[in-house]
Parts: structure tokens; sequence; C-alpha cells
């Protein structure tokens, strides 16, 4: 089949359209770049110079390429050589009626046959469509920033966009190099759309003084294994480049969940844009700079001395009980394994001396620092033994009946002054709390499964927790070699209150029919580097377990947004759970 679009048209060749011109002259097009007038196309190919300049230095080209590439590309400042092309990509500023002006003339200047591709991130592409007289040969191409590097391009299809076109501008797609997702037409497409919905939270997250920029960040980078957090990540992208996607995004959908965050129009409204102006959420060095600077915390007196611990308890025999014990014992501390039977807890030292072995195995640990960890558990049946502990954490089943119990035992068992913690992920502390007679001393304690490997734990403190207890288990995660990060006690605490929205938004775009499984996991993977898509993780995470968080996320903040999407509902009430029962978004029995 003959090669589509041999030339292709670029207007519009600032730092987008240039690396897309480069980008397409590398397949062996022809590229005509137009830019607004003589001068700028001048800096407009001095650019493209340049940065294919830097691409021989980085030995992503020859020498001998890059004069082949540079050959392809003729720059100019008049719009009618587009004419000459069989597709044009637009690649101006993000203003809906200077795109619409643009694809006017356009549709007047180029023959009926050639396709118009707009390269907005947020706009409406029916919108834009609408101003020529040939919408079906109308739609969206976005590329992701840098274009040499990005693998993603959604294709983006109005209801009047043919399926031929959008298939002749996916196979163009893939002769670059490039992976296609297909999209409907809304504000954001994949990638946006359910990025900085998740943007904006942390951005409200922030501005309520719920947790600091930093934890915020940790929290999302060692909790999800994002490359960047949130807060730096809207540095990154440009504060007023969010709120303006934010903007067409709630214009679209209504959903208040859209609508840009205050503190976003107040950082635009003073010029602190991120990076490009050395001062968003974070300061940087200079204009333009990825080094952010320590900032001089406000005067504050010395922080509250934590409690001393010398030992530990640990109630609870599956995997995150076992987890945390491993977490303890490696860090030379003795470990109460207390479960509801001798039986249980020897079966789960059992499973602790497995896990042992095989960071043996890997060279993870030694044979003397194995039979050390060991040495340090002692399995027990009964929760008396845990009278003299000066910690004991909670790790049973996320039931909240079930908690309050053993609180409530642990209340009468164990010493004045010891740490009473819960490990829930979802559930209210304070409830837990207040099933003793010392809600003082009980405070949250999130790891993250498996536990010996991931490094963050949230520290959740209620209204009621006392500063030292706050203090003591601070200090123990650093004793343990954990990132601490603290939050209040609220549904969802920090990774999961961002997280989890996120995920449902996900399900909402496919039950809305806007793009499949496949393509949603591949935009997020490669548009924003995610290690796993959200349907991925729904499914290694159970559904089952995601719409028990929805709810309790829905029931505490009662935003319409947060809703459980139906289709979540309906997968988890016909039993496909995900990965535990062969099925989910995706057929796992099969694989």
């Amino acid at each position: 089949m003959e090669r589509p679009f041999p030339t292709v048209a670029v207007v519009g060749l600032g730092t987008m359209g240039a690396g897309v011109a480069v980008a397409v002259a590398r397949s062996g097009r022809r590229v005509i770049g137009v830019e607004a007038g003589p001068s700028e196309a001048v800096r407009a190919l001095a650019r493209i110079e340049a940065a294919t300049a830097r691409a021989v230095e980085r030995e992503r080209l020859t020498a001998e390429e890059r004069t082949a590439l540079l050959a392809l590309i003729e720059v100019g400042a008049e719009l009618t050589a587009a004419a000459a092309a069989d597709l044009v990509i637009e690649e101006v500023p993000e203003d809906l009626e200077l795109k619409r002006a643009l694809f006017a003339e356009l549709d007047r200047i180029c023959p009926p046959e050639t396709v118009l591709a707009t390269g907005t991130t947020a706009l409406s592409v029916t919108r834009i469509a609408a101003a020529t007289a040939r919408p079906e040969r109308v739609l969206g191409v976005h590329f992701f920033n840098p274009v040499h590097s990005m693998k993603l391009v959604e294709v983006v299809r109005t209801v009047l966009t043919s399926p031929q076109a959008a298939e002749q501008v996916a196979e163009l797609a893939r002769d670059l190099g490039k992976e296609p997702v297909s999209a409907g037409d809304r504000a954001g497409f994949i990638a946006n759309g359910l990025l900085f919905a998740y943007l904006n939270q942390a951005a409200a997250m922030f501005e309520s003084r719920y947790a600091t920029r930093e934890d915020i960040d940790a929290a999302m980078r060692l909790g999800c294994g994002l490359p960047m957090g949130p807060l730096a990540l809207l540095d990154l992208i440009g504060i007023d480049t969010a709120r303006t996607v934010l903007e067409a995004m709630y214009e679209q959908s209504r959903d208040r969940l859209h609508a840009p965050a205050p503190i976003l129009g107040q950082l635009v409204a003073a010029g602190l844009l991120g990076r490009k102006t050395g001062r968003g959420f974070y300061t940087y060095e200079a204009p333009g700079s990825s080094k952010a600077v320590a900032e001089e915390a406000a005067a504050a007196g010395a922080r509250t001395a934590g409690r001393e611990v010398r030992g530990v308890g640990v109630c609870g025999s599956g995997t995150m009980a076992t987890g945390i014990v491993e977490v303890f014992a490696k860090a030379g501390f003795p470990v109460l394994l207390a479960a509801r039977s001798q039986e249980k807890a020897e079966r789960a030292l059992a499973q602790l001396a497995k896990s042992l072995d095989r960071s043996v195995a890997k060279g993870r640990l030694t044979e003397q620092a194995r039979d050390a960890a060991l040495a340090l558990v002692t399995p027990t049946g009964s929760y008396q033994d845990l009278a003299d502990a000066d910690l004991v954490v909670e790790a049973v089943a996320e039931d909240l009946a079930v908690k309050r119990e053993l609180f409530g035992t642990l209340d009468k068992i164990v010493k004045p002054g010891a740490v009473l913690a819960t490990t829930t992920s979802s559930l209210p502390v304070i409830s837990c709390a207040t099933a003793t007679s010392r809600p003082q001393d009980v405070i949250g304690m999130h790891f993250f499964n498996p536990a010996p490997a991931m490094k963050l734990v949230e520290v959740v403190s209620t209204v009621l927790t006392a500063e030292d207890v706050t203090a003591t288990v601070l200090e123990l995660c650093g004793k343990v070699k954990k990132h601490a990060v603290e939050c209040g006690d609220r549904a969802g605490f920090i990774v999961n209150a961002l997280l989890f929205p996120y995920l449902n938004d996900a399900v909402r775009m496919l039950q809305e029919h806007y793009a499949t499984v496949d393509d949603i996991d591949t935009a997020m993977k490669l548009g924003c580097g995610y290690p796993m898509g959200p349907f991925e993780l729904l499914d290694v995470v159970g559904l089952d377990v995601s719409l028990t968080i929805e709810q309790v996320l829905h029931q505490e903040f009662r935003e319409p947004g947060l809703a459980a999407a139906p289709l979540l509902e309906h997968l988890v009430a016909a039993g496909c759970l995900g990965r535990k029962t062969g099925r989910g978004f995706r057929d796992h029995a099969r694989r």
C-alpha cells in the first residue's frame, strides 16, 4: 500500500511544530513549514537546524541523515504554500478563534482531498472543523512533547471525521515510529483528560493544607511508581497551560472536579507559572531551570520528641501483616506476630521465612541477616502476649467492625503509653481510636503492598492523636528505612484519594465508548510515563477493592464526580474482579 501523505505542511513552528516537522521529515516525506511572518520563519528554521544539530551530538542522527532531513524541509511565511500538501498539521497557539480562522483559510486554499489536522490539546476539534466545508476530512492529531522521544499520538475523531482519514493519519503516525491511539472529541482527549483531573485534585489537596507539597509529590511517586509528583508536574507543564486545559474540560463536562482549583488562578494572576518563570508550587534556581531550591521553613519550635519503641507487636497473619513484621525484624526490632490462633501465627512465620529466603536467593539479603531477622520474630496465638509492646500495629481484615473489636481488646491488654496503629487504607482512623479509652495513642500507619519493597508509609493523625505519638511513628519510619508522609484522617488519605478518582474516570471513559481499554492504557503509559495503565492497575488491585474505595470517597466528600462508574459496579456484581478471578477489564484466564 502506498504510504499516506507524501507531502505534509506544518503551520506554526514553535517547539511542538518544529518537533513534528523534524519527525515527518525523518520518515522521508517532504515538509512545508509555515510561520506567521518572514522573521518568524527565519527563527523557526534556525530552531530546526539547532534541534537537529543537537540530535547529531547525542547520536540520535548521523550528520548525513541530518543533511538529508533538512533538504526535505522548506520554511516560509505564505500560507498558500500549504496548498501543495496532502496533510496539513496545525500547531498554532491554543486559541479557538485563531484556529477556526486558520482552518477556514486552509479550507479555501487547499484542494478538497487535503486532510486538515489540528494539534490542539484541549479545544473542541468539532468546533474547529465546523469552520470548514470539509468536516469529514478534519481531525485532531495530538503529539506529545518532546516529539522525538514521546511515542504516543492521539488521533481524535469528530462525529463527522471519515474513518479513512483517521486511519491514514494513524498509519502516518506508525510510519513515524509512533503508537497511535484513537479517541473521540472531548476536552483533554485520553491522556490529558485523565491526567489533568488528577493534577487538579492534587492542587486542591495542597490548597486545603491537608498535606505539604513535598508529601503529596512523594506519596504519588513512591506509592504509585509515577515518574513525577503532581505538583512538580504542574510546574513543568506550566500552571497557566494546566488552567487553560481544565477550563476547557470544565466547559464541556460541568464536572466540579474539572473546575480549576482556585490556587491555580491565584498563581497565574501572580505570574508564578512554574519552571518557566522560576516559581510555581516550588521555587527554582532560575526561570527555565529544573532544579528546585529549598525554601526556608516558617519559624517553629522544636519538634515534639517521640516515645521510645523497643518491642513491636503486629496483629494479623495475612500478606500485609507478615510484610510489616519483616520490615521491623530486618531493622532489628523484636516482633510479636500475633494471630487468632497459634497455628495461623506459625503459618505466617513460615511465609515470612520464605520471603526472606527469596531475598537471600536474589542477593538482597545475607544468610546471617535472614537468620538474625527470623530470630527476632515470635509467633503467638494470644493477644495477651502483646501486653508489654511499645507499638502494636493492626493489620487484620479491612472491616470496621473487626478493627474496632480488635482495638477494644488491645485497649484492655496493652500497657499505658503504648502506640496503637492501624494499617487501614480506606476506613476512618478515628473510628478505630474511639473503640479505645486512649484515642490520643491511636494513629494510622498505612504501609503499601508489598510492605518490604514499597518505601512509602502514610502517617495519619486524627484530631485526637497526641503530637508525641505522631513524632514516634515518624521517627520509627526513618529507623525502618521507610519514607513517611503526614496527612489528616479523611477518606483515601493522599494516595488513594488521588489515585482512585483517576481510575474511576478511566472506567467512565470506557463506559461512554470514548476509547478502548488498550488505547486508554497505552495513552497513560506512553503519554504520561505511568508504569501501568488504569485498567491493568484495576485488574491487579481488584475491582471489588477499587469499588469499595470509590464508595468510601464518594460517601466522605459527597462529590457527584466521585460516584463509582456503573460499569465498575456491574463487573463486580458479575464476579469479574480482575486477575484474582481470571477476568476483569481483560480476560486473564486465557493468558
